[in-house]
């Protein structure tokens, strides 16, 4: 079984920056990380997606250039820089993978709280 563990929200004001983490453990497999959000009354949104093995990286156009992620493998972390914080970034935030030769995201997080206030 696979465990998704997110961590590091919390409140900050516009234009600032927060890092929020996701701790993995299982059978991971490879494929790929990623990070989704979803504000009160909307729907869930991709945020961001990293492969574990190549690094390789995709990014909603609304976090482009603001938002980083990045990956530790060897201690099977995910991480989500978020810097220039927008109130419209409040959501929580959900780390989900999906493994290696999955059609979707398999696995997923209980969800961290990210509130920007203006």
């Amino acid at each position: 079984q696979v465990q998704l563990v997110e961590s590091g929200g919390g409140l900050v004001q516009a234009g600032g920056s927060l890092r929020i983490s996701c701790a993995a453990s299982g059978r991971i497999f490879g494929g790929y990380m990623g990070w989704f959000r979803q504000a009160p009354g909307k729907e869930r949104e991709f945020v961001a997606s990293i492969s574990w093995n190549g690094g390789s990286t995709r990014y909603a156009d609304s976090v482009k250039g603001r938002f980083t992620i990045s990956r530790d493998s060897a201690k099977n972390t995910v991480y989500l820089q978020m810097n220039s914080l927008k109130p419209e970034d409040t959501a929580v935030y959900y780390c989900a993978l999906k493994r290696l030769g999955s059609s979707d995201y398999d696995y997923w997080g209980q969800g961290t709280q990210v509130t920007v206030s203006s």
